[in-house]
């Protein structure tokens, strides 16, 4: 069995960014990529300084090239368990060894069922203002409204378009919203929504109930953040709120254990994820330190 100083599990933003710092610490590494990226359907990342507009996969190729070249390992595979002590089991029967383990599994994106949305989720059908605001800038803008968040969704939204509509749909704006989205001068479009309306695979409208077609070029969805954090829960490491809880640098309740990324920071983008990354590993190898000294002391 191969052994190792960290594992870090996930091979985003935040892993990737976790092994380049322990690697330049001269910590033996290894990274388990099971190779499903969050962000996988857009095509490029923004608000990442010196990397925006970057297509997601080339950060990923650059970044597991940097961690390489410092003697990490890049391991393809999906772990299925983390037994005490720590031995990271690979859902095709290999076996690593660790000192320390580091989690950034990510999350994934939980869509409200409608139809033609999840088809054109990254591209058209957006969440992030931030990540994609700027680059569906004055177009028809519409924002599904799914629960309260569609509300503040909307409002800001509306800092880069002046043609931003709210779609009631499932979530009936109270007397409160209303006033601040006529402040704001959002519309609220009644009614559930039935449908996408798409040419040439691209966003063309929202289909009403009703059979109205309200025409639209982007879409913002609030979706249903879901943590992908079993093997966290699994080694019992406590969780407050619905999420793993954390240290400000990533120290879970569990000995030895970190984690990192949108597993435990849900709302972070990928500048953000990276940055977590790299300050779990820089208190990680402090771990490790600590450790060898006490070791070399008996």
């Amino acid at each position: 069995m191969d052994a190792y100083d960290v594992v870090v599990i996930g091979g985003g933003a935040a892993g990737l960014n976790a092994a380049l710092v322990l690697g330049r610490a001269r910590r033996r590494v290894a990274v388990v990529d099971a190779g499903e990226p969050r962000n996988a359907p857009a095509a490029h990342m923004q608000g990442f300084l010196s990397r925006d507009g970057m297509p997601p996969a080339e950060l990923l190729a650059v970044g597991r090239a940097e961690v390489t070249r410092y003697g990490g390992v890049i391991v393809a595979g999906r772990v299925t368990a983390i037994e005490p002590g720590f031995t990271v089991r690979l859902a095709d029967g290999s076996a690593l060894s660790a000192r320390r383990i580091l989690v950034a599994t990510g999350l994934r994106d939980d869509l409200p069922e409608l139809p033609g949305l999840a088809e054109l989720w990254g591209r058209d059908v957006l969440h992030c203002p931030y990540c994609h605001g700027w680059e569906v800038r004055d177009q028809a803008i519409g924002v599904l409204g799914t629960d309260e968040r569609a509300v503040h969704q909307a409002l800001l939204v509306k800092q880069w378009s002046d043609d931003v509509v709210l779609f009631a749909h499932a979530y009936a704006p109270t007397a409160e919203d209303r006033r601040k989205l006529d402040a704001r001068k959002v519309p609220v479009v009644e009614g559930p929504a039935a449908g996408l309306v798409t040419e040439d695979g691209r966003l063309r409208g929202v289909r009403l109930g009703s059979g109205r077609i309200v025409e639209r070029s982007a879409l913002f969805v609030a979706p249903r953040f879901v943590p992908i954090d079993e093997l966290l829960r699994d080694l019992g490491c406590v969780v407050e709120n619905g999420l793993v809880k954390v240290d400000a640098f990533g120290r879970t309740s569990v000995d030895g254990v970190w984690a990192a990324g949108n597993v435990v920071l849900p709302m972070a983008s990928v500048v953000m994820a990276a940055a977590a990354g790299a300050a779990a590993a820089m208190v990680v190898n402090g771990d490790l330190v600590d450790a060898d000294v006490r070791a070399a002391l008996g």
